[in-house]
């Protein structure tokens, strides 16, 4: 059993060795989300690497009282997959897509279930309610906006953010 906090401070000290340790801990699972996001496995590769390195060099930024490191690792990842989604070259060399980026969109039943997978919270997940999941997988595993999220679900943006909010504490309530 890995001590996550003794880890932690190591990674903050500069040790190369907890670097390697997180990032196999954790690169697999930042590495879906980001897949997630972006539909590149090459795109994916090379964010996720982008996204420890930024961790290793804002270490000293995170704070154990603000969350967990995962989280914190978690959200500089998913920030990087959708500043990258909106970057003009990402969009140019999606101009001409192939048919097998919209797989997931034609089953996105599934995506749910992969993506939570991916970080290994689904057992959580699939015990919220419907009007949950369809709001967590827009904004955490889809990289939507609010904005996006309120026109895809036809919903006011403050419901948006009122479900999101309400939906995250439960999950932290089940988590912790």
């Amino acid at each position: 059993m890995v001590d996550i906090d003794s880890l932690v401070k190591r990674f903050k000290d500069k040790d190369v060795n907890a670097f390697e340790k997180l990032y196999q801990m954790y690169g697999a699972s930042i590495h879906g989300v980001v897949y997630n996001i972006v539909k590149d496995t090459d795109i994916a590769d090379e964010l996720t690497q982008d996204v420890f390195v930024k961790a290793w060099n804002k270490s000293n930024t995170y704070s154990s009282s603000k969350g967990r490191f995962f989280t914190w690792v978690l959200n500089i990842a998913r920030n990087a997959a959708i500043d990258k989604t909106r970057s003009k070259a990402f969009k140019q060399s999606k101009q001409n897509l192939d048919a097998d980026n919209f797989v997931d969109i034609i089953t996105s039943s599934d995506n749910l279930d992969r993506s939570t997978d991916a970080i290994g919270i689904k057992k959580f997940v699939t015990n919220l309610g419907q009007k949950c999941k369809d709001v967590i997988e827009l904004l955490y595993f889809k990289g939507f906006t609010q904005k996006e999220a309120s026109e895809e679900l036809n919903i006011p943006i403050g419901t948006i953010k009122t479900r999101n909010r309400n939906c995250i504490q439960q999950l932290r309530d089940m988590v912790m």
